[in-house]
């Protein structure tokens, strides 16, 4: 089984790099309840937007000649 360092410089060598991110703690305290509060803003905004609506049904309906 190659090392830690072997299989980074594996993925160094064709081409790619690392990459660390930072994101929402999930265990927090009030994380959930805030998931849930910005859905519903996210939700709101989405239904106040009658042009993306319009876009995203004529979208939909052009589907002729799709398979699956």
């Amino acid at each position: 089984m190659a090392s830690s360092t072997a299989k980074r410089s594996n993925l160094r060598a064709v081409g790619l790099r690392p990459l660390q991110i930072w994101v929402p703690d999930t265990r927090r305290p009030g994380f959930a309840e805030d998931c849930h509060r910005q859905s519903l803003l996210a939700a709101e905004a989405e239904a106040a937007d009658t042009e993306l609506r319009t876009l995203l049904d004529d979208a939909l309906a052009d589907t002729d000649g799709w398979t699956a």
